[in-house]
């Protein structure tokens, strides 16, 4: 790709966040001031493979004008892509079979037909989805595509960065829902076992969880034992305290000794057939079942021992996907404005292949190389980890 920058391209790829459109503003004020021009790529690099697809075309403007009142708005001007791979495109051939071919010579010639010099791609993490998207922009700038990636994660788990874009409007979001929802437990002397994001962090769980002062929090990295908790809730109920809530993290895990009694995702993990099938898929819904989507197994599983083990009614909540939706925060309002308009500096100064990372008090740029294949997770002796135990908070261990 050229050296020379005069245009330059945003898009997303992943899930969802709240508040996508504030990376755009960001990048699109920035590169204004330095005399950019900047358009936006529809659904990830769909806009660009699949142009067919797009009646007004799969490319947009963006000037500040456009993107003046989206900075706080909800949803995303340019929508995300999470399952198409350049590199890995899904076709039919003669046969009519599916076969997977690699597009990604062609969508940079594509790139280079529409005068685009660098490229902006806001994406996720560990999970599934994230982690392609991630993958996908790291392989295009190893082939020459000037890229700055931005990190963003409802779960937090991008692991060169403090605060990954979106996470503080799911946890804003997931704390409000946890208190109402454990005020009507309370009432009802029940105890709601509430299922939150975490494939592999527990931050939004432990976090909440936190916020709330909820009764137990389990999450990935403590295998817990539910033995354990139920002693806590029996404790605190004779101690005067009626317990009320329990928080887990959809990717939390039982002991080995307490593996017998619950599902795991470790255990799913290892199962033969679910690693030929699919990443996701779990085989214990019956012969010939294979269902991708496990959410709310995490929260019926503990929530049904739960009930044995304390003798008191519980109810399992999943608040799953709905914590991506909303408006987001002020706080990811600055974060979003500040990772835009970083991607674009980075650019203007000649890095390319490197993600932009909150590093407290500073942004600064790290090779997309050491963001790969590597999760942020909750340290034993967090302190967060710390300060929910002194609040009384079981975390099941």
């Amino acid at each position: 790709m050229e050296t020379s920058l005069h245009r330059i391209a945003i898009n997303s790829g992943g899930g969802y966040v709240p508040g996508l459109n504030a990376v755009v503003a960001g990048a699109v004020l920035s590169a204004s001031n330095l005399g950019l021009e900047v358009v936006g790529i529809y659904d990830g690099y769909d806009g660009l493979m699949t142009r067919e697809n797009y009646p007004e075309g799969g490319l947009v403007r963006l000037s500040p004008n456009v993107i003046e009142n989206l900075i706080g708005s909800d949803g995303s001007i340019l929508g995300t892509a999470a399952r198409t791979d350049p590199f890995r495109f899904r076709t039919i051939n003669a046969e009519n079979f599916v076969e997977e071919v690699d597009r990604s010579d062609e969508l940079l010639e594509k790139i280079r037909a529409e005068k685009i010099d660098a490229v902006i791609s806001v994406v996720g993490g560990s999970a599934l989805t994230g982690m392609h998207a991630l993958s996908v922009a790291f392989k295009l700038s190893r082939k020459g595509l000037r890229t700055v990636c931005v990190p963003k994660s409802v779960e937090n788990d991008i692991s060169v960065t403090a605060l990954s874009f979106g996470y503080n409007s799911a946890l804003s979001y997931t704390t409000e829902t946890l208190a109402r929802i454990r005020t009507a437990a309370r009432d009802v002397h029940r105890i709601a076992v509430v299922e939150v994001l975490g494939h592999q962090a527990g931050w939004l769980a432990l976090q909440s969880g936190m916020a709330v002062c909820a009764d137990v929090v389990l999450i990935p990295e403590i295998p817990y034992d539910l033995r354990e908790a139920a002693a806590k809730l029996r404790e605190d109920e004779k101690a005067g305290r009626r317990p009320s809530l329990v928080v887990v993290a959809e990717g939390a895990i039982p002991k080995n000794d307490d593996a017998s009694s619950a599902d795991s995702s470790q255990n799913l993990q290892e199962h033969g057939l679910r690693k030929s099938l699919s990443p996701l898929s779990d085989p214990r819904f019956g012969e010939g079942a294979r269902v991708i989507e496990r959410s709310g197994l995490a929260a019926e599983t503990v929530a049904l021992k739960l009930q044995k083990l304390t003798d008191h009614e519980t109810f399992p909540v999943v608040l799953g996907q709905l914590v991506r939706g909303g408006a987001p925060t002020a706080v990811d309002r600055q974060l979003g404005l500040g990772y835009g308009a970083a991607a674009v500096r980075a650019l203007d100064s000649g890095q390319s292949g490197v993600m932009v990372a909150f590093q407290p008090p500073d942004l600064k740029f790290v090779p997309l190389a050491e963001t790969i294949n590597k999760v942020r997770t909750v340290p034993a002796n967090s302190e967060f980890v710390q300060i929910a135990r002194a609040l009384g908070i079981s975390l099941g261990d």
